[in-house]
């Protein structure tokens, strides 16, 4: 009797587990010949890239064919699943005020300043956000300004929602197309996330985030507290049932990927993928996650309040809790225009620092240092980002499956 190939079986096997492994090769790899896992870095690079190059085109035609398909009275959930955003950000920048106060953090300021320039204001933000939404399209195709991709789908599949099915048939075929060549770019996450580790562990190591160990952990903490606890509260509120299956599961396969690619545009088709495989309804979704790329930022409200409040704490600034709330609202606002601003969450920590008086070349101090940890603060808040997307679609979705249940059941 012939026995099955090695090769072929281990390629069939769970992602995840070929993703554990090829961390643990790349930790090997970096450990023993940094050379080499410099050199194979590249696959990590290659991986990402071709992430983030379908992944603009999935979400354009993926959202226009949906809309354009829907039938007439259908729900796409949308509502409450912005709400979940909208309050699991607030929740996080309150978590982080609460663990700043409990853990004060004195930074050692950096002696560089960043050379790139933060918003002035909110304003900024709100304005980079109403601009996003009327880009080109064709430009937004190509920067991935997903705001702009989102806005021209939704107005592309409303004006053919009233055309012929062939037409509809046409755009459906082609997200079929489209998330078969994204199921090909996952299915190389294993050698995407091997080049990556190995990359990331040959270039820095953790030695130079030994002095922001402090920092470091009260940033964690924050963002494992809204991964661990309160996300699951939000889930059990939502469906009624134990969160903990679904948070581990999105954790699992979308965190990891999320974490060592540090992009949520990059996730979006992992994210999608996992949607489809908990069997998520697709108009749902398709809207919902890279929706939630833009503006479910916990992480980085996470990240604008920690190193925030170190600034004033380093500085004795006293901090009432009239203030500390304003922050949280702050920091809430400012981390969903995040992806509206190059640099992302650390440009916006000199915005909230003007609450409270800290000059802004202390404040780009501040976010010097947030670079400096940047190899663990921004791979963590990604993950995070990117594995609740996923989750509050996923609790609204079920929400509503249970509600209709139940009222089958008294009828």
């Amino acid at each position: 009797m012939q026995t099955q190939p090695r090769l072929p079986r281990f390629l069939r096997g769970s992602l995840i587990s070929q993703i554990i492994i090829g961390i643990i090769a790349g930790v090997i790899i970096a450990s023993f010949s940094p050379d080499s896992a410099r050199a194979v870095g590249l696959l990590g690079s290659l991986f990402v890239s071709a992430l983030k190059a379908v992944a603009p085109i999935l979400v354009f035609v993926l959202v226009a064919a949906s809309i354009a398909n829907q039938k007439r009275g259908q729900h796409t959930n949308m509502r409450p699943i912005i709400t979940l955003y909208l309050f699991g950000t607030f929740a996080a920048s309150v978590t982080a005020v609460v663990m700043s106060f409990l853990f004060p953090t004195t930074l050692t300021l950096a002696t560089h300043n960043a050379s790139v320039a933060p918003p002035e204001g909110i304003s900024a933000v709100l304005s980079t956000l109403l601009f996003n939404i009327v880009d080109n399209p064709v430009n937004a195709l190509m920067s991935g300004n997903f705001i702009g991709i989102l806005a021209w789908a939704i107005a592309l599949g409303i004006a053919l929602h009233h055309a012929s099915a062939e037409t509809k048939q046409v755009f459906s075929d082609i997200s079929d197309g489209i998330s078969s060549i994204v199921r090909f770019v996952i299915k190389l996450a294993p050698l995407g996330i091997f080049g990556l580790v190995a990359s990331t562990f040959a270039d820095t190591g953790f030695e130079a985030l030994a002095g922001y160990s402090h920092l470091l952990a009260v940033l964690l903490g924050s963002m494992a507290i809204i991964a661990l606890v309160v996300n699951p509260l939000i889930v059990f509120y939502k469906t009624g049932t134990n969160p903990y299956p679904l948070v581990f599961q999105c954790l699992r396969e979308s965190g990891i990927t999320a974490f060592f690619t540090r992009s949520s545009a990059a996730n979006i088709p992992v994210n999608m993928a996992l949607c489809k495989k908990l069997n998520l309804d697709e108009d749902t979704y398709s809207v919902s996650i890279p929706l939630g790329a833009t503006i479910n930022m916990a992480g980085a409200a996470i990240t604008i309040t920690v190193l925030t409040l170190a600034a004033a704490h380093t500085l004795g600034i006293n901090i009432d809790l009239a203030t500390a709330i304003l922050l949280s609202i702050v920091a809430a606002v400012s981390a969903c225009g995040a992806s509206g601003v190059a640099g992302g969450s650390l440009l916006l920590i000199p915005l909230a620092c003007n609450l409270f008086g800290i000059p802004n070349e202390i404040a780009m101090q501040v976010v010097a240092v947030g670079f400096i940890i940047g190899v663990i603060q921004d791979s963590a808040e990604t993950a995070l980002n990117s594995s609740t997307d996923v989750i509050f679609t996923a609790a609204a979705c079920k929400a509503v499956e249970k509600k209709a249940a139940a009222e089958l059941s008294t009828n």
